[in-house]
C-alpha cells in the first residue's frame, strides 16, 4: 500500500521523475509549472521545506512502496485554523480511490497533526475528477467562483472533524 510521508529533503530525485514523467499529464487539467520549474528545482524544493518548517504550509507525498511518487498533497497558507488543499495524482495511479482516500487521510492529520479545523479547496469547473475527489471527501462547494489561471472554478470547504 502507498504510504502519505511528509515532504523531505531525500524525497528529491523521486519528485522530480513525478513531476517530469507526469507533467503533459497534468497540463491537460491545470496550468503547467513550465521549464523554469524544472531547471530551478533544488532551490524550489529548499523553499518549500523553509516553509514547511516554518509551519506555513504542509506538504506530503504518496509513496509506493518501491519508493515511486504517485501524488502531492499539500495543505498551503495554513492560518488562523485553516488551510487550503491542493493535489495532484500520477496519471497511472488515478481511478483507484488513492487520491480520495489520501484527501480523507490527511483531513485528519489537519486536525490531529496541525491543529486545523477547516480546509478549502478550488477546482475548475472542467477538471471532473479533481472535484468528485472532493465531493466525495466531504468538501462541499460554498457557491463562490474562482478563476484558477483563466478556467472558472469553484471553491469548496470542509471541517477536519471526522464525517459521521
Amino acid at each position: 500500500m502507498p504510504e502519505l510521508q511528509r515532504l523531505r529533503p531525500d524525497h528529491a530525485p523521486a519528485l522530480l521523475a513525478f513531476e517530469q514523467e507526469n507533467r503533459a499529464y497534468f497540463a491537460e487539467s491545470i496550468p503547467d509549472r513550465g521549464d523554469a520549474y524544472f531547471t530551478d528545482f533544488d532551490a524550489r524544493l529548499t523553499a518549500l521545506l523553509t516553509e514547511q518548517a516554518a509551519g506555513i504550509c504542509h506538504f506530503h507525498l504518496l509513496v509506493a512502496p518501491d519508493g515511486e511518487v504517485l501524488g502531492r498533497f499539500n495543505l498551503v497558507d495554513v492560518a488562523d485554523g485553516s488551510a487550503d488543499l491542493g493535489f495532484r495524482m500520477a496519471e497511472k495511479a488515478t481511478r483507484r480511490g488513492l487520491a480520495t482516500a489520501t484527501v480523507l487521510h490527511l483531513c485528519s492529520l489537519a486536525a490531529t497533526e496541525y491543529g486545523l479545523t477547516t480546509l478549502h479547496a478550488s477546482a475548475a469547473l472542467d477538471n471532473t475528477a479533481s472535484r468528485t475527489v472532493l465531493t466525495r471527501a466531504g468538501f462541499v462547494p460554498t457557491g463562490e467562483q474562482v478563476q484558477l489561471s483563466g478556467k472558472p472554478g469553484l471553491r469548496y470547504v470542509r471541517g477536519t472533524a471526522p464525517r459521521a
